[in-house]
């Protein structure tokens, strides 16, 4: 069988709720950020991040944050084709939190938990037959059911000349020791613990643990005795973590000095967060050591993999992606803070972003009617404005779209019920919070305030109307854009502008480059560029100067001219779709409005119309 997988991990499975408030108990924690955590889990995403084929064998329950967690694997790239549900348990939740910079508070929810149910009957032999490597953690030796379940799998994974590795993965807690209140603690001796890892230390290529891992697998408080212990038990390598002072690897015997092991270059940051760590450098050790680097640039992924992890909030969402990791060895960073490096968190954010979309169809409700008059009753009826675009949606909702994504912009202020039913359906959401240089900045202020309300695939549109202003006018404008682009950012929105001209403007194209240029220097850098749409010359300066500071960009929805015909002539490298207005409809919405035609004649041929938005053909508005 073809080994198409360059990792398979097995084991545990969590979702991982985060305290916000940095600096407080876990007890004064008012708000959590949602992760998928688990150290196999950890290892899976942050290994495909750098680019290796991942999976995860594993259990989750049959609820919202089992779902959450396949989710979140597919969105990283993992296979989770053996991510099985158990309709009886749970998924295991951690509630997490940061109090200093020595103590991590922890509570683990696993009793009887999803990812505990695991047996060797899921253990599916084709299935690990496509690995090249599998790699164990310690915390499912801690149950004979199991233990039985990852034996076989590392046993099968020997039989079909794939590698074996073991991240010792020590937590006492999930082992029965040192009781709920103690999910932080690290180290607690236990002969029946160390028998435990020595009887099956010699299944595995390669064993990764902190000294304090080493310690309970080698049975010794006293690392190089440890190590000694372990080495009687397997022909392994060890790779031995030191925390702030790196790594070190031992092909062969123990020797007199850890500093006589191989190692790899270090790098000094400053501390926010350890947890995860240890997963994060065991995935960049595994990048090295899967694809034939030596032990010294293994080392130097590790270390830095697991840097990234301890100046990050969360486990998986601080792992960096191969694009970051290249980057910082080139470059490296401005600050020890790397969360603080702007350079390098644009890069982490663009590579990582839950979506990439291409081939957009957007259809932008923002200038339609919020109200439409009504011959017999005499005043505005809103229900029928609201009853039509329903029907709009409903039809987007029912078409095919393999052919592409679609999307819609709303006005933040209205059409919550038809935002609803678009939200977790595929399609592209993005929501106007207002415009800049028409004086609506207090409008902006109070549509962006609660941004921390939105789903996060929603999108945070806002549109800049340009003009030959005086540089102060254009600062307090920036400056205003700017705050909106950092709090959607903080919140994990994506962020869309708008670029318009006002209608006296002349030698547009010189001042869309110049004041572009300007933004991005000012580091506004946003996800979606929303231009007029743009002649070849045209396109290939905006996009020349884009992808010069943003490579990552999901790049330009052109705004379609004044015909509202879907264009076939974008530019390929940066284009990412259109937008076409409200009017694409009108004449639909004005016969149905008159009673012209029926509701079901209309719905008809507004779903004749979006299939044509799709596949760039000719409208036929009537």
């Amino acid at each position: 069988m073809e080994k198409n997988l360059d990792l398979i991990t097995i084991g545990r499975s969590s979702v991982d709720l985060y305290g916000e408030q940095i600096g407080g108990r876990l007890e004064d924690m008012g708000s959590f950020k949602k992760y998928i955590g688990g150290s196999p889990t950890n290892i899976a995403a942050g290994g495909a991040r750098l680019g290796l084929k991942t999976a995860v064998i594993t259990k989750v329950g049959d609820e919202h944050m089992g779902r959450f967690i396949r989710e979140e694997l597919m969105r990283e790239g993992v296979d989770v084709s053996a991510v099985t549900t158990d309709p009886e348990r749970l998924t295991a939740l951690v509630l997490l939190g940061i109090r200093d910079e020595d103590r991590f508070p922890l509570i683990f929810y696993r009793e009887n938990c999803a990812d505990m149910g695991l047996t060797e009957d899921d253990i599916d032999p084709e299935f690990i037959a496509r690995a090249k490597c599998l790699c164990a953690t310690g915390t499912h030796l801690s149950n004979p059911i199991t233990a039985a379940a990852v034996k076989k799998a590392v046993t099968l994974a020997q039989e079909t000349g794939a590698k074996t590795a073991l991240d010792i993965d020590y937590r006492p807690n999930l082992w029965g020791l040192g009781g709920h209140d103690k999910g932080e603690s690290r180290y607690v001796a236990s002969t029946k613990v160390t028998d435990t890892i020595l009887a099956t230390v010699g299944l595995f290529d390669l064993i990764v643990g902190t000294e304090e891992e080493f310690h309970i697998a080698g049975g010794s408080s006293d690392t190089l005795e440890a190590l000694r212990n372990v080495r009687k038990w397997t022909k392994a390598l060890l790779v031995c973590k030191r925390g702030p002072m790196g790594a070190v690897a031992f092909e062969g015997d123990i020797p007199k000095h850890l500093e006589e092991g191989e190692t790899g270059p270090g790098f000094s940051v400053d501390v926010f967060n350890v947890l995860g760590a240890g997963d994060g450098f065991m995935a960049g050790f595994l990048k090295g050591w899967l694809t034939g680097e030596n032990l010294y640039t293994s080392l130097k992924f590790a270390n830095a993999c697991g840097a990234f992890a301890v100046s990050r909030h969360g486990c998986t969402p601080s792992y960096p992606s191969q694009e970051e990791l290249e980057y910082y060895f080139r470059k490296g960073s401005s600050s020890k803070a790397l969360r603080k490096d702007f350079q390098l968190e644009q890069i982490h954010w663009s590579t990582t972003r839950r979506a990439r979309w291409k081939n957009l169809a957007v259809l932008s409700f923002e200038n339609a009617p919020s109200k439409a008059p009504d011959a017999e009753e005499g005043y505005f009826n809103r229900e029928k404005i609201e009853q039509f675009k329903g029907m709009i949606i409903h039809s987007l909702m029912a078409i095919d779209r393999s052919s592409g994504h679609y999307g819609i912009i709303f006005p933040v202020s209205q059409h919550r019920s038809l935002i609803d039913q678009i939200t977790g359906q595929g399609v592209f959401m993005a929501k106007s919070v207002g415009t800049l240089g028409l004086d609506s900045h207090l409008e902006i202020e109070t549509n962006y305030e609660n941004l921390s309300e939105w789903p996060l695939e929603h999108t945070v549109k806002i549109r800049m109307v340009l003009e030959k202003t005086s540089d102060t006018t254009f600062d307090n404008l920036q400056e205003s854009l700017r705050r909106v682009f950092r709090f959607a950012r903080k919140n994990g929105l994506e962020f869309a502008l708008e670029l318009s001209f006002d209608q006296i403007t002349t030698n547009v194209a010189d001042l869309r480059l110049e004041n572009i240029k300007t933004l991005m220097k000012n580091s506004i850098l946003p996800d979606f560029w929303i231009l007029d749409y743009l002649g070849q010359s045209d396109q290939a300066n905006v996009s020349q100067l884009i992808l010069a500071r943003d490579p990552y960009t999901q790049g330009i929805i052109s705004k379609v001219d004044n015909s509202d015909q879907p264009r076939s002539d974008l530019c390929a490298d940066i284009s990412c779709g259109q937008v076409l207005s409200w009017r694409v409809f009108e004449k639909i919405f004005t016969s149905w409005l008159a009673g012209n035609i029926s509701s079901s004649s209309s719905q008809a041929k507004i779903t004749k119309l979006l299939q044509q938005i799709a596949t760039r053909k000719s409208l036929n508005f009537s």
